[in-house]
């Protein structure tokens, strides 16, 4: 006779054929477990007779459990009464389960099996890299790359590997290199000249920056360049003069601001970058970055010999400055020039007010004084528009000896004419752009090669050295950075992070520079001496817009309700003591021209991302998992 196959049985209170699921069933016996029995079924049509009998083979647990109970001698008649008095329902399992564990099983044997041969597969490939590394490890940093030589050929080099190559080391390359290595990271540097820097912006470091270079282990960069610390500012419009200090009470005493030399404070930085073990600097021109399936893989990059060589990292940052030609493949630049700086060193002059920057509200735009070394002031002229008079022919020795001489205080008079007699004029397009980010999978901007404001107030460094302690803390709790389209992803939280203080700084600097510009407008005029009285009032009128221009309260809306102070402040000039049409129709052009100035580059920076970075989604981005 053809058995079925076999199925597991549980007998428990006996219950309807429809009934799919087990239900609890008293009795007057003492309650012990269901049984289990194993039953083989006929292979017979189905009849009332054949449907409820079958042959059955019971279990030891299920003999024991019928004892006391049942009593029979045919297997069809036993396994019917066992039926009929078990305290269980009889469920039926399906056979295809009994198959299922078998499968899995044998599935789980195998993939130890897999699991354990790539095991061995990788310990093989670390040894061989343990091996590579030992071969090269006088380079500090080995990668990857790829020499092309002048008939075209290639040759491949292998070493270690990179973590993150940076391109560019100034103020932000450098800084970063050093707080990257620090953490462990394998960083290379391709920097265009090695040499020292010689600029007339990035001279000045404003006190939130200086903490900011603490907490980057980064302050002793300012020692030993003779640098000069600033307290605040001295601000002259018209013959008259107020001093605006920075509220510095609440901090250590050396916390103040720094000015110096802008290549004497790069050199110290690349030169305890390049002190870490896992830290190259190398002096190169990056010509661009390589693509691959939309993620950046790498740069290619000109050596000072002339060799092209391809640099790979899971990681690139650039940093290649104001005038960068990499910045186009990771934003969406919108660079404005609204004015250039003719940049003087005075050569023993004494500011009228010590350890203090200095800032004439000249005609048509503000001077800029103060000390770079215990011997030299730096004075920087803003020329409104992109093109100043030529230094060749006389014309710019011209301007600065008629234009610009008359409106200065007594005291820098004379110092300021024997510099231009010097002859040593320079000058510096003053570049504007708001963050514009595209993120690419691979790659990031950082510096003012990502964000630029005008340098009157002096903010770039403290953005840049802001932007390095965010993107370190962002990257401290990842041992893995080779997923390059999951980084980008966790990554974007970056640039809601640094909204407060960047957009703080921008916004002020480009607010600022357009009041403090003369205007023939009289509502502009008004704004302008409406500004000068507001911060003379001291207290909270001074300290406040300080605080925010310094990095030390880096809040938006402080900025906003600062400014618009200013504003109801000359609206209140003009109406008191007795208003006239003439007067209240100024006031309200000058509500209105405040709102021109603002607005616009709030709206540049982001309404959302300044004053509600918390609702932007990236902003609560978790760290992808290692």
């Amino acid at each position: 006779m053809q058995l079925q196959k076999p199925i597991f049985q549980t007998h428990l209170p006996p219950q309807p054929s429809s009934q799919l699921f087990a239900q609890t069933h008293l009795h007057n016996h003492k309650p012990h477990l269901p049984t289990i029995s194993l039953c083989f079924h006929k292979p017979t049509s189905p009849t009332p007779e054949s449907s409820t009998s079958s042959s059955c083979i019971p279990t030891e647990t299920e003999r024991r459990t019928k004892q006391g109970h049942l009593s029979s001698s045919s297997s069809s008649g036993s396994c019917n009464s066992s039926i009929n008095s078990m305290m269980a329902t009889m469920v039926a399992i399906d056979p295809y389960v009994v198959w299922t564990f078998f499968a899995s099983l044998l599935g789980f044997l195998l993939l130890s099996l897999l699991r354990r041969r790539n095991y061995g597969n990788a310990t093989a490939k670390d040894k061989g890299k343990v091996k590579s590394e030992n071969k090269t490890s006088e380079n500090h940093v080995s990668e990857e790359c790829v020499n092309i030589s002048g008939d075209g050929d290639f040759r491949q080099e292998y070493g270690s590997g990179t973590d993150v190559i940076i391109v560019g080391a100034g103020v932000a390359g450098a800084a970063l290199a050093h707080t990257l290595g620090k953490e462990g990271r394998r960083v290379r540097v391709i920097e265009r000249d090695l040499t020292e820097p010689d600029r007339i912006v990035g001279e000045l470091l404003q006190p939130g920056g200086y903490l900011k270079l603490i907490e980057l282990g980064l302050e002793d960069c300012v020692e030993e360049i003779d640098a000069q610390r600033v307290l605040g500012y001295a601000l002259f419009k018209d013959g008259k003069n107020t001093t605006l200090s920075y509220p510095l009470e609440q901090f250590h005493s050396d916390v103040a601001g720094r000015s110096f030399h802008n290549g004497r404070f790069i050199q110290r930085m690349r030169e305890k970058a390049a002190t870490l073990p896992n830290v190259q600097l190398e002096q190169g021109t990056v010509t661009s970055l390589l693509e691959e399936n939309g993620t950046i893989k790498g740069v290619q990059y000109k050596t000072k010999d002339g060799q092209e060589l391809q640099a790979h990292a899971p990681l690139t940052i650039v940093c290649d400055g104001c005038f960068s030609n990499l910045r186009r493949t990771l934003c969406k630049p919108q660079v404005e020039v609204p004015s250039c700086f003719v940049g003087l060193i005075l050569e023993n002059c004494e500011l009228p007010f010590a350890n203090h920057g200095h800032v004439i509200l000249a005609d048509p735009s503000p001077i800029l004084f103060y000390q770079i070394s215990s011997t030299e002031v730096r004075c920087l002229v803003d020329v409104p528009g992109q093109k100043v008079p030529p230094i060749a022919n006389g014309a710019m020795a011209n301007y600065l000896k008629n234009v610009v001489a008359p409106q200065l205080p007594p005291e820098l008079h004379d110092p300021f004419i024997s510099a231009i007699d010097k002859g040593n004029i320079r000058t510096m397009p003053n570049r504007s752009m708001p963050a514009n980010p595209q993120p690419t999978p691979g790659a990031l901007l950082m510096g003012d090669a990502f964000n630029m404001r005008h340098p009157l107030t002096g903010g770039g460094m403290t953005v840049a050295l802001s932007d390095i302690v965010i993107l370190r803390d962002l990257l401290k709790p990842l041992r893995d950075i080779n997923n390059a389209p999951s980084l980008c992803n966790y990554l974007e939280s970056f640039y809601t992070l640094r909204k407060p203080v960047a957009s703080t700084i921008n916004t002020l600097a480009g607010a600022l520079y357009k009041v403090f510009s003369a205007s023939p407008d009289q509502a502009r005029k008004e704004m302008r001496q409406a500004c000068f009285d507001y911060l003379s009032l001291g207290g909270v009128c001074s300290t406040g817009p300080v605080a925010l221009l310094s990095g030390l309260n880096p809040r938006p809306l402080s900025l906003v309700l600062h400014f618009f102070s200013v504003a109801i402040y000359g609206v209140g000039r003009l109406l008191l003591p007795f208003p006239s049409p003439k007067r209240m129709w100024i006031g309200a052009r000058l509500i209105w021209s405040a709102v021109g100035i603002i607005f616009p580059i709030i709206k540049a920076e982001g309404v959302r991302q300044m004053f509600f970075p918390a609702t932007i989604p990236a902003y609560h981005r978790a760290s992808p998992a290692n």
